[in-house]
């Protein structure tokens, strides 16, 4: 098991390396669309509500455009990543729109902003997968005002199970990892670190930090949804047959 800093670079060298190949390249697409979605097949969203006026605040927001959509909403966002390479696509895309917000360069486990800021938390593929749950959960409920919500969006536990451990072999029909595993998984040839939970493991955590379960959505992408070009683990066809993606829905007491 990594330490926290060890962790945190790992996902820095990685996101700086993503960011090269082709997030940067994306940012422009993604901050120029309106609709709110989520996940790889992009399903438009219906569960965070009217956003106008609120305090927002996106962990680990990448180049932040989910925040950028929140924000044409009418929510008052701030991006927080501890890639600069992210956060600079981020900026880039403010210059070309003219749409800004403030971006913070941290970890989500450790966020320089204060007590009680928010009315909302998300994450999509964030702090939700990159950043160990015991400490990121906790900032979320310091930084949120009582009866604050978070929503975050990570892979299935159960696409997980099903996911092998070589490097490119595609998701199987049959379970082929433990569940009772650490929660801190290395890829092979990969330099991220990334938390895998199960559902009882999820629940467990949210509660310990204060947060009561709304709901639990087992996105399924509909029928004309085709597999990303990049985000491939997850092949559309498989996603219509079991869930492939988790959006939790919770808020704090």
């Amino acid at each position: 098991m990594s330490s926290a800093d060890e962790r945190v670079a790992a996902n820095v060298a990685q996101w700086t390396q993503t960011n090269a190949e082709y997030t940067d390249a994306q940012a422009e697409r993604a901050w120029r669309k309106d609709l709110v979605t989520w996940g790889v097949f992009g399903i438009a969203d219906e569960w965070i509500g009217d956003v106008a006026g609120l305090d927002v605040v996106e962990l680990g927001c990448g180049t932040a455009f989910f925040a950028a959509r929140l924000a044409r909403r009418g929510a008052r966002p701030v991006g927080v990543d501890p890639t600069p390479a992210q956060l600079e696509s981020a900026r880039r895309m403010m210059r070309e729109t003219g749409l800004e917000f403030p971006l913070v360069e941290a970890p989500a486990e450790s966020v320089p902003l204060p007590d009680d800021s928010f009315d909302l938390a998300v994450s999509g593929y964030g702090a939700s997968l990159w950043a160990d749950p015991k400490e990121w959960l906790a900032e979320a409920a310091r930084l949120l005002r009582p009866g604050g919500r978070l929503l975050f969006l990570t892979t299935s536990s159960l696409a997980h199970l099903c996911t092998p451990e070589e490097d490119e072999v595609p998701i199987t029909n049959v379970l082929v990892r433990p569940q009772f595993a650490p929660w801190e998984v290395n890829w092979p040839g990969y330099q991220g670190v990334e938390y895998h939970l199960s559902h009882g493991d999820w629940i467990r955590v949210l509660r310990e930090n204060g947060f009561v379960l709304d709901a639990l959505h087992e996105l399924r992408p509909g029928p004309e949804a085709k597999t990303h070009e990049y985000y491939y683990v997850i092949p559309a066809e498989w996603g219509r047959r079991w869930p492939g993606e988790d959006l939790w829905e919770v808020h704090l007491r």
